[in-house]
């Protein structure tokens, strides 16, 4: 017990207590400076029924996590592939593909505003030069999700430096083995890579999942400047810009509770949030699991 008493202190303090708080002012009405006061299912009742911002943050929420996490873990892996392909020039490459990860987030975010402006951004001008339909991006409901999974993609280093440590570890044998059964390149791929790979797709997907469930920066960035509504201090924004299309849930969670300083509302969203978060885990990591047992 000694030994794990700083865990034990860790976790009562930085995660139980705070969840169990979280839990309880969800069930009160309390705007951060009086005293809670009970109030049963209000919050519950006024965010899941009454509140329209939150059906629509979940299902963007849904949308990013399914889309930007499938297509970061695809992305990731063909570039990791693309990259020990290379003969020469890979440390080139390899340093090309992971700096933009390091970019700050609202730096990078801002760029992409600039890049993907439908009016004087460079991308829409080489789309009109080659004839094709420029679409408006951030400031278009049907497009904005989709320019912010290109963000994404374009800092996809962190799972490409995953993938490429797991392909140089696979053994060489095994490829040699199936090359001489007959295999050709896409069998060996898909009968010798993907099984090794297996438990690393699986802890990419959890942590994408999770850190997806968390996208607060980028969306609200994004929104914020394409609208031309960036809010200084003490100005209440509404996020979500174009017509709600980037809300997400993290995004309610400020909105309500340090905007309108309804802290009730606010945690609500949060153990929604949470119980999410946790559900898509605890379903990826039994099958992830069932994957490196049949590995095994």
């Amino acid at each position: 017990m000694a030994f794990l008493s700083p865990w034990l202190l860790g976790t009562g303090l930085f995660f139980l207590y705070p969840l169990a708080d979280t839990v309880y002012l969800s069930f009160t009405h309390y705007n951060g400076f009086g005293s809670p006061s009970w109030d049963g299912l209000g919050n519950w009742t006024y965010v899941l029924r009454d509140y329209d911002f939150f059906w629509p943050a979940l299902r963007n929420t849904l949308w990013l996590v399914v889309v930007m996490v499938t297509l970061r873990v695809v992305f990731g892996l063909a570039v990791a592939q693309l990259v020990i392909s290379v003969k020469r020039g890979s440390n080139v490459f390899r340093t090309l593909f992971y700096a933009p990860y390091l970019a700050p987030p609202v730096a990078s975010t801002l760029a992409f505003v600039f890049l993907l402006n439908p009016g004087t951004g460079p991308v829409n001008t080489v789309l009109e030069k080659l004839g094709i339909p420029a679409p408006s991006w951030f400031n278009d409901p049907h497009w904005a999700k989709p320019a912010l999974t290109l963000l994404a993609l374009w800092g996809v280093g962190d799972l490409m430096v995953i993938f490429m440590a797991a392909l140089l570890d696979v053994p060489r044998e095994l490829y040699e083995a199936a090359e001489l059964d007959g295999a050709g390149a896409l069998r060996r791929y898909r009968y010798v890579t993907l099984p090794h790979l297996r438990p690393i797709i699986g802890f990419a997907v959890v942590t994408g999942v999770i850190a997806t469930m968390q996208y607060y920066t980028e969306p609200l960035v994004a929104g914020q400047v394409a609208s031309g509504q960036i809010g200084g201090s003490g100005q209440q924004v509404e996020p979500g810009y174009p017509a709600g299309s980037t809300l997400t849930l993290p995004q309610l969670v400020y909105n309500l509770g340090f905007q309108r300083f309804d802290i009730g509302a606010a945690c609500v969203v949060a153990v929604v949030l949470f119980a999410l978060s946790m559900l898509f885990a605890a379903v990826l990591m039994r099958r992830g699991g069932g994957f490196i047992e049949a590995d095994r």
